[in-house]
């Protein structure tokens, strides 16, 4: 059998277990920035109460899921979309920024950035986003532009909170470029991280801007990455033209069922936040005391570290010795190997990653 290659992603048990030798159900995966609250009980429950609903076709027009986010969001339902994960309207945005005269991408970005907008031959123009000065921002308040003014008919592809780095981009940062691209589409997967009040999402604007998209995600903040489920807010012209391209029924009735529930749980998203500062702030300050290890500031549940040895070596000795999995930036080619990104788990998990990376860099 051949043996799993390196991962692009994080989250790739089968190839981490593979390295450490053990079932990946014995490893403990720093490597996906994923909500280790969840699954919410409401996801479950709504689950097993529509499994009788599999005998038939989900509602095309996902009306109940619809409806459940635009209470959530105050905005009427034709201005919103639910996909198969937020990768699948990534797909339809990218076709419609290919159909610019260019893309432009803040890098590092996510891959899947790069592979759907490669996928419709959109002609891409990177740009690259100064990390010291990230941090210099974070640490003072100040706002400069995320990217000078362009003249030409071009689209924005951006993320906010902002992955890898984690940094969060303010709204009065963003709004000039809505001025100076003809399509501007900002994946805000992991805003919901973020306690209403200290959010910097453009879903508010939405409505006064045709040429503004965003895309959400509910598997990260929820936990449910098994699920599929994601969505986009936009102009109603755009989301019917989606539509036409898609497959039907991208989203199955249980991902549908559990997305109305979720987005309810108001008990699940204060849990959330409550646990995500203090146990981010632990782990930053545990990773920072470690030799070598300098973590950049994050408002996301997931912390950039660089490192000053190789993590590809650092990561396959925490897989061999400890059984821990972080993710290394490889995929990031700006990043390259001296950057690893490691999600923010409960307390006791950081405590056992701090005590697990001190152990192998002491060894090293």
């Amino acid at each position: 059998m051949q043996e799993p290659s390196r991962p692009s992603h994080g989250g790739n048990l089968v190839w981490a277990a593979s390295i450490a030798g053990c079932s990946p159900l014995a490893l403990l995966d720093f490597s996906a920035s994923i909500n280790p609250l969840g699954p919410p009980q409401s996801a479950i429950a709504a689950i097993q109460a529509h499994l009788g609903d599999l005998r038939d076709y989900p509602d095309p027009n996902y009306q109940d899921l619809r409806h459940a986010l635009s209470q959530f969001h105050q905005l009427p339902m034709d201005w919103i979309l639910p996909g198969n994960g937020s990768a699948e309207l990534l797909t339809w945005a990218s076709r419609e920024l290919a159909q610019l005269q260019a893309t432009h991408l803040l890098t590092p970005a996510f891959g899947d950035y790069q592979r759907a907008l490669q996928a419709f031959d959109a002609n891409i123009i990177t740009r690259l986003f100064d990390l010291a000065g990230g941090r210099e921002q974070a640490a003072g308040g100040r706002d400069e532009p995320l990217i000078h003014p362009v003249t030409s008919q071009c689209g924005l592809l951006l993320n906010n909170p902002h992955n890898p780095t984690g940094r969060l981009f303010s709204v009065d940062a963003i709004l000039p470029l809505l001025e100076q691209f003809a399509l501007v589409v900002i994946d805000e997967a992991f805003m919901d991280f973020l306690p209403p009040l200290e959010q910097q999402s453009l879903i508010d604007l939405v409505q006064n801007y045709s040429h503004l998209v965003i895309l959400r995600s509910l598997t990260k903040f929820y936990s449910l990455p098994g699920l599929r489920l994601g969505y986009a807010i936009a102009h109603p012209d755009r989301l019917n033209r989606w539509r036409q391209w898609r497959d039907p029924w991208s989203v199955s009735t249980l991902a549908a069922a559990a997305g109305v529930a979720i987005v309810q749980d108001v008990d699940f998203q204060q849990q959330t936040w409550n646990w995500l500062k203090p146990a981010r702030a632990q782990l930053s300050r545990g990773l920072a005391n470690l030799p070598g290890l300098t973590p950049l500031p994050s408002a996301a549940n997931f912390l950039l570290v660089h490192c000053q040895s190789s993590v590809t070596a650092l990561q396959v000795r925490l897989l061999e010795r400890e059984r821990i999995l972080i993710r290394d930036c490889l995929s990031f080619a700006e990043l390259g190997d001296h950057y690893f990104r490691v999600a923010v788990r409960t307390t006791e998990q950081n405590q056992r990653l701090l005590e697990g990376l001190g152990a192998v860099l002491h060894d090293r």
